[in-house]
C-alpha cells in the first residue's frame, strides 16, 4: 500500500489479546507474581495499561496507584479517578509530597532556578519548567533546554539554561519519579504483584523516562506502541473521551506544560509518521511529499531522532558487569 497515514494502523482487537495474552504469560507464568501494580495520571497511556492489566488480571488482580505531589495538576488526579471508576477498580493515593521534601528535591531544585532567576520564589506563588525550544521542523537547533518561570502575575520570562543549573534541576526533580517507582514496589512486593510499566515508544525510544524512575518496572505493556497506536487502542478499550482529548502534560514541574513543549517538540500525529519513516527506511523524497514537508524538514526531524537516541543510549543500557 506504501507509506501513508495508514501506516500507523493497528487492529486494536489482536492488539489487544497479543499485550493480555504477554502480561499473563510473562508476569503469573514466568515470574510468579499474583497481578500487577501500575501508576495511574489521568493520560492515555496509563489509562490504556490500566484497561489491559484488567483484562489480563481481573479487577482483583490489579492495583492502580495515583501518586500526585505538590506540583501535580490536580485535574491529574480528578481524571485518574474517575478513568479508575469507570474502569471498575478503586485506585490507591500515595502523596509523595513529604517523602520529595526529605530528599530536598524542591529546595535543590530551586537552589538551581534562583542561580538564574534571584526573584524566584515557590512560597510566593511562582512556578516554573524547562522546556525545548522551537518546532524541529523550523530551523536546525540543538537540544538546548531554557529555564522559564511564571510569576504570580502570570509573567513569563525565559533564560537559556547553563548546563550546571540544569543538571540540578533535572536531577532533583527526577526524585520525583523515583520515589513513585519505590511506592510501586511497596505495593507489588506487599501483594506479590509485578509493577507494570506505561511509557509508550516514543518515551522509550527517545529517552523520555527516568532511568529507575518510571523506567523501572517489571514489564513493559505499551513500550512497542507509538502515541498514536495507544490512541488506537485506547479507543477500542473504551478509555473515557475526557482523557483521549487531554493533551499529554509532563506534570513534573509547576508550570503549565505538554510534553511536545518539554521534549519532542512536534505534534504526536506528525512526528509518529516520520518516527515510522525513519525506523523502516522510507527514502526522504517519498517522506516529504506524502507529508507535505521539505526534504531538509523531515532530515531535521530524522537528525534529532538519532541524536536524542544517541544521547539517552545510557538509560536504556542494563547494569554492566563481567561474565
Amino acid at each position: 500500500m506504501g507509506f501513508g497515514s495508514h501506516s500507523l494502523d493497528i487492529d486494536p482487537e489482536a492488539e489487544t489479546e497479543r499485550i493480555v495474552s504477554m502480561l499473563r504469560q510473562t508476569v503469573r507464568a514466568e515470574m510468579r507474581r499474583r497481578g500487577g501494580v501500575l501508576g495511574i495520571s489521568g493520560g492515555v497511556d496509563s489509562s490504556v495499561v490500566l484497561a489491559l492489566a484488567i483484562r489480563a488480571f481481573g479487577h482483583q488482580g490489579v492495583i492502580p496507584l495515583m501518586l500526585p505531589e505538590k506540583d501535580s495538576d490536580p485535574e491529574s488526579e480528578a481524571l485518574a479517578r474517575r478513568v479508575a471508576g469507570h474502569f471498575g477498580v478503586e485506585p490507591v493515593l500515595e502523596d509523595i509530597t513529604l517523602a520529595l521534601e526529605g530528599f530536598g528535591c524542591y529546595a535543590r531544585r530551586d537552589e538551581a532556578v534562583k542561580r538564574i532567576f534571584p526573584e524566584y520564589d515557590a512560597e510566593a506563588g511562582y512556578k516554573t519548567k524547562i522546556a525545548l525550544a522551537r518546532n524541529v521542523l523550523d530551523e536546525d537547533t540543538l537540544n538546548v533546554f531554557r529555564l522559564i518561570i511564571v510569576t504570580p502575575d502570570g509573567e513569563e520570562k525565559s533564560q537559556r539554561l547553563p548546563l550546571r543549573e540544569y543538571f540540578q534541576i533535572v536531577a532533583a526533580s527526577n526524585f520525583k519519579q523515583r520515589t513513585r517507582m519505590a511506592m510501586l514496589y511497596y505495593h507489588a512486593e506487599m501483594h506479590h504483584y509485578a509493577v507494570i510499566g506505561t511509557a509508550n515508544k516514543n518515551e522509550h525510544m527517545q529517552g523520555f523516562f527516568v532511568k529507575y524512575g518510571d523506567g523501572g518496572v517489571d514489564v513493559r505493556a505499551i513500550s512497542h506502541l507509538l502515541k498514536t497506536q495507544v490512541y488506537q487502542l485506547a479507543e477500542y478499550l473504551d478509555v473515557p473521551e475526557e482523557v483521549r482529548r487531554r493533551t499529554p502534560m509532563t506534570d513534573t514541574y509547576s508550570a503549565y506544560q505538554t510534553q511536545e513543549e518539554f521534549f519532542f517538540r512536534l505534534p504526536f500525529t506528525t512526528m509518529d509518521l516520520l518516527w515510522y519513516a525513519h525506523e523502516t527506511g522510507v527514502p526522504i523524497p517519498d517522506v516529504a511529499k506524502v507529508m507535505g514537508l521539505t526534504e531538509i524538514q523531515v532530515q531535521r526531524a530524522f537528525n534529532d531522532f538519532l541524536g536524542k537516541q544517541r544521547a539517552t543510549e545510557y538509560l536504556r543500557q542494563p547494569p554492566v558487569e563481567l561474565s
